[in-house]
C-alpha cells in the first residue's frame, strides 16, 4: 500500500508543475507591463527635457534639486522677494521655472519606477522559479545605476551653467535609458510568452520555429552598424542643441547660400574644452563654430538616410514570414518623418512645436531601430549539419 501511495504521489508532482508556471508567468506579465510602462514615461522625460531647452529654461531654477530653495516654484510675491534675495543674479521668471520642474518631477517619478523594477527583480530572483521564468537582474540593476548617474548629470546641468559637454552627455544618457528600458521590456514579455513569435505572419510560408535563411541572418551586423550611426547621429543632434547651432544656417539646400561654407570651423565648433564657468545659456561659440555643428548633423542625417535606403529594401526581400515587415515599415515612416521635421526645423527657423517633435521622433527612430534588431537578433538559426562518421568495425579476435 506504501509502495502505491509514493508511486501515485510520484506521478502527480510532473503535473503540478505546469500549474505553478502559470502564476509565474502572470507574474512576468505585470512586470512587463510595468517596464513598458516606465519607458513610456522614459519617453515623455525627454520630451519634457526638449520643451524645457527650447523654452530656454534650463536654468528656470538656478538650484538644485528644488527651486530657489523651494519644493515648487515660487508663486507668492513673499516667496519670490525671498527667492530673489537668495540668487539675485537670476530673478524669479515662474514661466521659465515651471518648465525645469515639471521636467524634474517627471524624471523623479521615473526613478522611482525604475528603482522599483530593481527591487522587484531581487525579490523575484529569491522565489523558487523555473529557470526559463526566472526574472533578469543584471539589466534592472544597471538601469538603476545608470538613472543615478543621470541625476547626477541633471544637476551637473544646473550647477555647472548649461555646460555644453554635461548637457550633451545628459541628452545622450536620457535616449540610453530610454533604449535600456525598451530592451528590458521586450526580454520581459518574452519570458511571458507575450512576445511576437517567429513565423506568425498572416501569411506565413514556414512553420513556427525554422530557421531563418542565412541571407536575413547575414543582416544583423548591417543593422547593427545602422543603429550605431543612429546613435552618432542622435550625439551630433545633442551637440547642436547645447551650442544652440540649429539657427546656425536658414537655407537649404546650401548653408548660408554656400555648399561648403567659407570660415566654418570644425576645431572651433567641436571643442571639448570649453571651460567651466561661464553662462552656457544661448551658447558661447562663435558663428563659424556652429555653421560647422550645423553642417556636420546635415552630413549625419544624409549619411543614415542613404544607408537605410540600402539596408531596409535588403531586409524587406529576405523578411520570411517572421513577422518583421512591420518593424521595418515602422523604421521607415519615422525615418521619413524625421528627415521632414529636420527640413521644416530650417526652413520655418526652429518652431518649438517642430523642434519638440523632431526630438521625440528621433527618440521613436531610435526604438524602431532598437526592436528591429532585437526581434532578428532572436531568428531561429539553422541547425549545423551533423557529420556521420562511419562506424568502426572491430577486429576479429586472433585465432
Amino acid at each position: 500500500m506504501r509502495g502505491i501511495y509514493s508511486h501515485s504521489l510520484h506521478q502527480a508532482q510532473p503535473r503540478a508543475e505546469p500549474q505553478r508556471r502559470e502564476p509565474d508567468r502572470a507574474r512576468l506579465q505585470r512586470l512587463a507591463a510595468w517596464a513598458t510602462a516606465t519607458t513610456l514615461l522614459a519617453f515623455l522625460v525627454i520630451g519634457l527635457g526638449a520643451w524645457t531647452r527650447l523654452m530656454h529654461a534650463g536654468l528656470g531654477c538656478p538650484d538644485w534639486p528644488g527651486c530657489y530653495g523651494f519644493l515648487t516654484v515660487p508663486g507668492s510675491d513673499q516667496a519670490i522677494a525671498l527667492a530673489n534675495a537668495r540668487f539675485p543674479a537670476t530673478p524669479v521668471i515662474p514661466s521659465q521655472g515651471w518648465p525645469e520642474m515639471i521636467h524634474r518631477y517627471a524624471a523623479g517619478l521615473l526613478s522611482l519606477s525604475v528603482f522599483g523594477l530593481a527591487v522587484t527583480a531581487i525579490r523575484h530572483r529569491r522565489r523558487r522559479t523555473p529557470e526559463s521564468l526566472r526574472l533578469p537582474l543584471g539589466l534592472p540593476l544597471f538601469i538603476a545605476g545608470f538613472v543615478t548617474l543621470q541625476a547626477a548629470f541633471g544637476m551637473w546641468t544646473v550647477t555647472l551653467k548649461l555646460w555644453p559637454q554635461v548637457v550633451t552627455l545628459h541628452l545622450l544618457g536620457g535616449f540610453t535609458t530610454l533604449s535600456l528600458l525598451a530592451l528590458l521590456s521586450l526580454r520581459l514579455w518574452r519570458l511571458s510568452g507575450r512576445a511576437p513569435e517567429s513565423g506568425s505572419g498572416p501569411h506565413p510560408t514556414r512553420r513556427p520555429g525554422a530557421p531563418a535563411s542565412r541571407g536575413l541572418l547575414a543582416c544583423r551586423p548591417w543593422l547593427h552598424l545602422g543603429l550605431v550611426l543612429v546613435s552618432l547621429q542622435i550625439a551630433l543632434g545633442a551637440w547642436t542643441a547645447a551650442n544652440y547651432a540649429a539657427v546656425a544656417c536658414v537655407d537649404l539646400p546650401t548653408c548660408q547660400g554656400q555648399w561648403w561654407p567659407e570660415g566654418m570651423d570644425f576645431r572651433h565648433g567641436f571643442d571639448v574644452t570649453q571651460q567651466v564657468g561661464p553662462n552656457y545659456l544661448g551658447g558661447q561659440l562663435q558663428t563659424r563654430g556652429r555653421v560647422a555643428i550645423h553642417v556636420a548633423h546635415r552630413l549625419g542625417a544624409a549619411t543614415v538616410l542613404v544607408y537605410f535606403l540600402v539596408l531596409l529594401p535588403v531586409l524587406w526581400r529576405r523578411r520570411g514570414s517572421y513577422g518583421l515587415g512591420g518593424a521595418i515599415l515602422l523604421v521607415a515612416a519615422l525615418l521619413t518623418g524625421q528627415i521632414g521635421l529636420g527640413l521644416a526645423n530650417v526652413l520655418l527657423h526652429v518652431p518649438v512645436p517642430v523642434a519638440l517633435t523632431h526630438n521625440l521622433l528621433g527618440a521613436g527612430l531610435l526604438l524602431s531601430v532598437v526592436h528591429l534588431a532585437w526581434r532578428c537578433h532572436h531568428l531561429p538559426e539553422p541547425r549545423p549539419l551533423r557529420q556521420h562518421r562511419p562506424a568502426l568495425i572491430p577486429r576479429r579476435a586472433a585465432v
